[in-house]
């Protein structure tokens, strides 16, 4: 039979991040799901013209893919965030 250590035990249920977290990374996901949504659509109804206006507008040339690039390294750190407390194991 085999024996299970008490720290085993403990760390056996726990998820691989904290909650605090997790929200980040529910966040930062928002964030880049909102910045693919400001890139998208926008068609004319007649395909024979082509309005440039639409096409390369500030909200989509600048805004949406600052949202995603900044989405991105809000996921990173989500990930890569530390709490500092006395009885973490990760620090």
């Amino acid at each position: 039979m085999k024996k299970t250590n008490k720290n085993e035990k403990e760390t056996e249920g726990k998820f691989a991040l904290p909650v605090r977290n997790v929200y980040f990374l529910i966040a930062g996901l928002v964030v880049i799901i909102l910045g693919f949504v400001l890139m998208d659509g926008g068609g004319s109804g007649d395909p024979q013209t082509f309005t440039g206006e639409t096409l390369f507008s500030f909200r989509r040339m600048i805004i949406a893919p600052l949202l995603v690039c900044g989405g991105f390294i809000f996921e990173i750190f989500a990930i890569m965030r530390i709490k500092k407390e006395k009885g973490n194991e990760r620090s």
